[in-house]
């Protein structure tokens, strides 16, 4: 929201824990590059279990009932303070793990000896997410350390997998639900808006992955001697694919959009409120037009429209030069982004039935999915998020009704059924994912201040 009424100001005991996280900065900053020192990647399975037991060990010390909780995979990370009778709570969600560091002769400095550069910290899991959940740690024991109690009550999850798609979540959350019983989440994660301006996300898309494979010939054959004999699965696919969205940008897949819900009045606002120089989008992505079709404003289209895109078409010769040769098999990597209701499941069964009405010689092979997650604009607590961040950094946040992209908020909007929340804390060139990972010393320490006014705000409203 915008307007022109003056920022509110922190309460006295607020004031006191901001002097105490100015008072300590130095030593929260080294303590966090100790933290990320320690390598946690969930792909190879490296040092896993040893950060996970350094957490646990960091919430017992805040006096958190802490432990680990065994999965399939890596274990969960589950801390809860609940001292405080009649206030709200609040469940703060991250992940531990991190990417893999590669290509390592890409990085400046090595990716797990953090380093201080231009007031950023170098590290891989700095930004993404050990330096923003760390962060929340540290607005907790500032708290701690000046009033001696919360004021409201904390549970943290910290997972392992979240690097390598959120695999067993959804089944951790339906069975330790009461573990897990809270007011709302919040996720410190992502960066901010380019402009340096703190945002609050209220939903995400979902996602359902799938592939098409066409295969014809048992093997590859001359394109002049078999040409126009052999059925050329290339062609196969490209046929079908041209039937699953046509040159308006519409997705055709019959009943695939069904029941959509639009988005509301203040929905669209908030859209419209996002700050865009789309000529600049379009020069920094060398772009003449967007996408299909011309008519979708900007962020209308990554919030609001489920989309289907052709991750990569393969098959045949793609080396130096000519080979007139006609391919025996080939196969189409996609993806469509869910917006409310679709589900991974009814997606995957339209899909399905449109490729066997279409190309029923294609084989259609269902893999990831995940559910879309939306949380209302008019949620009482995404004032209180909005209010403790006016508070901790002086500017008003910009409020996404959606993110384009895909993170497991549906466990708890659909399986805990509460609001939940994303809130980033890192830079928007943290180069998360990818070598020289980075987040600005400013933007952490205005990570803790803004925990820390959360909490403080949080004790301030009825539960």
């Amino acid at each position: 929201m915008t307007g022109s009424s003056p920022l509110p100001a922190p309460s006295a005991a607020l004031t006191k824990v901001f002097d105490h996280i100015a008072e300590n900065q130095d030593g929260f900053v080294q303590r966090v590059m100790d933290y990320v020192r320690h390598p946690s990647i969930s792909a190879q399975n490296i040092g896993i279990r040893e950060v996970a037991a350094l957490l646990v060990g960091m919430l017992d010390k805040l006096g958190f009932a802490a432990e680990t909780i065994p999965t399939a995979g890596h274990p969960m990370v589950l801390g809860r303070w609940d001292k405080a009778p009649g206030a709200p709570t609040v469940l703060l969600y991250g992940h531990y793990d991190v990417q893999p560091p590669d290509p390592l002769d890409a990085w400046v400095s090595p990716p797990f000896e953090p380093t201080i550069r231009d007031g950023r910290i170098y590290a891989r899991g700095i930004g993404d997410n050990k330096g923003q959940h760390f962060a929340q740690l540290l607005a907790i024991e500032s708290h701690l350390a000046v009033h001696g109690r919360l004021p409201c009550n904390v549970i943290f999850l910290l997972e392992g997998e979240e690097e390598i798609g959120s695999p067993r979540i959804a089944d951790f959350v339906a069975q330790h639900r009461d573990k897990l019983k809270a007011d709302f989440v919040v996720t410190a994660d992502g960066p901010l808006h380019e402009s340096g301006t703190p945002t609050i996300c209220y939903g995400v898309r979902g996602m359902a992955c799938f592939e098409l494979r066409a295969r014809h010939a048992s093997r590859d054959v001359h394109s002049g001697n078999f040409g126009g004999v052999v059925p050329n699965p290339i062609w196969t696919l490209v046929h079908l694919l041209g039937t699953m969205k046509n040159a308006a940008g519409e997705i055709t897949i019959d009943g695939l959009a069904d029941g959509v819900i639009p988005p509301t009045a203040n929905e669209l606002a908030a859209a419209a409120r996002l700050p865009l120089d789309l000529d600049q989008v379009k020069a920094g992505l060398g772009l003449d037009r967007l996408d299909a079709p011309a008519g979708r404003g900007y962020y209308e289209r990554l919030m609001f429209h489920p989309t289907l895109t052709i991750n990569g078409l393969h098959g045949g010769y793609g080396g130096a030069g000519s080979k007139t040769v006609l391919p025996h098999e080939a196969f189409a990597k996609c993806d469509i982004r869910l917006v409310e209701p679709m589900t991974p499941a009814d997606v995957f069964d339209k899909v399905a039935a449109h490729v066997k009405r279409h190309a029923p010689e294609v084989e259609f092979v269902p893999g990831f999915g995940m559910l879309p997650s939306k949380t209302s604009l008019e949620s009482p607590y995404g004032a209180t998020i909005r209010r403790a961040i006016q508070i901790a950094q002086g500017v008003t946040p910009l409020e996404y009704p959606a993110v384009g992209g895909s993170l497991p908020d549906y466990v708890f909007t659909k399986v805990l059924g509460i609001p939940a929340f994303v809130v980033p804390y890192a830079n928007a060139d943290e180069a998360n994912h990818a070598p020289n990972e980075n987040l600005k010393l400013d933007c952490f320490v205005n990570g803790i201040r803004t925990g820390a006014a959360l909490l403080d705000q949080l004790g301030r409203r009825e539960s």
